[in-house]
């Protein structure tokens, strides 16, 4: 007698599978992929966004690596990025230790109270940020006014030595909550017979910390700098709204000089050369960082 083959009914079959890929693997194509390779082709050409172009060659790139702008936002981009993962990740990391004490109080609600500002729109956070840092009736300079501090109020948004450290202020605070948010779940994952084993050894909070939870969550550690650091590559709406690059070029960031360029400035061809070359580095960063954190492990 033939064995009859069991199939499992709820294993969708070959067609039916790459009919649901085919839908988000068109959307991927579609929004991504194809401006993509439009973007490469207008960046040989000089073009305002009209029908009319003229192909160029390499000029546009040959100009943008003596763009003096591009640089400075190259380096501001670089410097955002930095602050981001410092203070997104890193205070979200000392929460998540200083949340795994056990004599710790309410720590789910903590922990949502600290995700609400993630879900709130980039520009409301800016427009209110703005307001805080006002000169004139911010309550940024008025509680320092209040408490005696006057010799501490400055124009935080206006000033070009510390405008940068300002607008990372608000995006820091926004999204600390997020990356609490993942790490604290890889924490919840940590069997928990391996803290009580650590607890009768005479672990102390801080040796569990040291000892167990940094090692046991490296991996989600790691895959929360790689987040921050492609999201911050590509800022944009806090410093939008909050300063839009001013004042004069001290927060211009790259995506918001591409912005200028392509939509103010109408220099098509040479934005297109401009995103390009800021894929290719951001990607090129990206799989650097990648591959340098995987040949590491945590070893104490």
């Amino acid at each position: 007698m033939k064995k009859r083959k069991y199939r499992n009914p709820l294993m969708p079959s070959g067609i039916k599978l790459a009919a649901y890929l085919s839908i988000p693997v068109g959307v991927y194509i579609f929004i991504i992929i194809i401006p993509t390779l439009f973007a490469f082709g207008y960046s040989f050409f000089e073009w305002s966004g009209g029908p009319a172009k003229k192909f160029i060659g390499f000029e546009n790139y040959i100009a943008l690596f003596k763009d003096d702008t591009f640089w400075l936002s190259f380096r501001n981009t670089i410097l955002f990025t930095f602050l981001m993962v410092i203070g997104q990740v890193g205070i979200a990391f000392l929460f998540t230790l200083f949340f795994t004490m056990k004599w710790v109080k309410f720590v789910e609600l903590h922990r949502r109270v600290m995700y609400f500002p993630s879900i709130i729109a980039a520009v409301v956070i800016g427009l209110m940020w703005q307001l805080i840092y006002n000169n004139d009736f911010g309550i940024l300079n008025h509680i320092l006014r209040s408490i005696g501090l006057e010799q501490w109020i400055k124009p935080w948004l206006d000033d070009p030595k510390i405008a940068m450290f300002s607008v990372a202020v608000p995006v820091i605070w926004q999204f600390i909550g997020y990356y609490l948010v993942l790490l604290m779940g890889a924490v919840a994952t940590i069997p928990k017979d391996i803290m009580e084993v650590a607890e009768i050894d005479g672990a102390t909070g801080f040796k569990k910390s040291i000892y167990i939870t940094i090692p046991l969550i490296w991996d989600t550690l790691k895959i929360c700098l790689m987040i921050c650091f492609a999201g911050s590559f590509k800022a944009f709406d806090h410093i939008m709204v909050m300063t839009g690059g001013g004042p004069g070029r001290a927060t211009s960031v790259l995506s918001l000089y591409n912005y200028n360029t392509s939509f103010v400035q109408m220099k098509m061809g040479y934005a297109s050369a401009m995103a390009v070359v800021i894929l290719v580095v951001s990607m090129g960063l990206t799989i650097g960082i990648q591959r340098l954190m995987e040949g590491k492990s945590y070893e104490h």
